[in-house]
């Protein structure tokens, strides 16, 4: 469903159909909600749902929040890129939190969704518990895009003389009608690249990468600044480290301490 003012969310809880959970009172029963943000292309259901994350959650007794984020899934697009910059996707994430009655949250982000988490953590310090940030590339992956290229080969097929700048917009094209807002996340991210200063959140975030993800390259730097901060490697790479059972498994360990 559509939260009232923004993304479209889906919660599930333990015993939701389709993702059978435990009903049994226990430690999980009392802890704070999940909440899983997607990467840059996809939606929750294919990242999260497809995956067997949210079922290992609502079995392990947790209470799941999956949005789409804005342009992706069933959420509506950006009417603008500033609507698509990572403070104005955080503020929309803080919306679904409050939506959801949640003052306290657990959450786990892939690819984009692990940036937006590092954004989401300096929005809301207070409220944000246990993270868990795969797939996270230590540089903002969009500032080399010529975005005004990229709108124009949305538009009408021109393709970009800039090589990577031509396989974002192959990559965007291929969602269809859903192409050009998508573009408009692209331009807006550019704008509001990821440079990370300090994790803000209370607890130190884990890390998690893919064994062959390319674009996680240079992660340990990062995890070498946070105090505390931990880096897990699991199977695969950045396509498919995502539905690996060792993820998983790293999930519920994290957020179970």
């Amino acid at each position: 469903m559509q939260g009232r003012t923004g993304p479209a969310v889906r919660t599930f809880t333990p015993g939701t159909p389709g993702t059978p959970g435990t009903s049994s009172p226990g430690p999980a029963a009392a802890a704070p909600p999940v909440l899983l943000l997607h990467g840059f292309g996809s939606d929750g259901d294919r990242d999260w749902v497809a995956t067997g994350t949210v079922r290992a959650l609502t079995d392990a007794g947790r209470t799941v929040l999956v949005p789409d984020l804005p342009g992706h899934g069933d959420s509506p697009a950006p009417s603008a890129a500033a609507e698509a910059g990572a403070p104005a996707l955080a503020a929309a994430l803080l919306t679904v939190l409050d939506e959801a009655g949640a003052t306290a949250f657990d959450a786990v982000g892939y690819s984009l969704g692990a940036r937006l988490l590092w954004e989401l953590a300096g929005a809301a310090p207070d409220r944000l518990r246990r993270a868990v940030l795969g797939g996270l590339s230590p540089a903002e992956p969009f500032e080399a895009v010529d975005v005004r290229a990229l709108h124009r080969a949305v538009a009408d097929g021109t393709e970009p003389a800039d090589p990577f700048t031509a396989m974002i917009a192959g990559m965007v094209r291929a969602h269809g009608d859903r192409a050009a807002a998508l573009a408009l996340c692209v331009e807006g991210l550019r704008g509001t690249p990821f440079a990370p200063r300090g994790w803000a959140g209370a607890t130190p975030p884990v890390f998690v990468v893919g064994a062959d993800d390319v674009m996680t390259r240079g992660i340990e730097r990062i995890v070498a600044g946070i105090e505390g901060a931990e880096l897990t490697t699991v199977p695969g790479g950045h396509q498919d480290a995502l539905a690996d059972a060792a993820f998983r498994r790293t999930v519920l360990e994290v957020l179970a301490r």
